[in-house]
């Protein structure tokens, strides 16, 4: 099992920085890929960015391809997703999840809580 909570969310304005944390507890961390979702209000989820097990590997969506960078830290049981030149449709839950390498969320099996970004103009 994996349990994952994220936090660095908040209001921010546009052209701003935020950088999302995702803490996770349970021992086999490092052998799953990792991934960032977001889903705005009347909008189905959309992948941001994956990374690899090790950390080696990292892929972004086009929407946020640019301004976004997935990172993980093993030993801190952590993935960070830094987002920066922020834009009012970055808005939305953003959530954490653990599985599979892929851009689905059918891919990924464990899923945090969420944590609401909000970019004013």
């Amino acid at each position: 099992q994996v349990q994952l909570v994220e936090s660095g969310g908040g209001l921010v304005q546009a052209g701003g920085s935020l950088r999302l944390s995702c803490a996770a507890s349970g021992r086999t961390f490092s052998s799953y890929a990792m991934g960032w979702f977001r889903q705005a209000p009347g909008k189905e989820r959309e992948f941001v960015a994956a990374i690899s097990a090790s950390g080696g590997t990292t892929v972004n969506a086009i929407s946020v391809k640019g301004r976004c960078t997935i990172s993980r830290d093993n030993a801190k049981n952590t993935v960070y997703l830094q987002m920066n030149s922020l834009k009012p449709e970055d808005t939305a839950v953003y959530y954490c999840a653990a599985g599979s390498w892929g851009d689905s969320p059918h891919d990924y099996q464990y899923w945090g809580q969420g944590t609401q970004v909000t970019v004013s103009s």
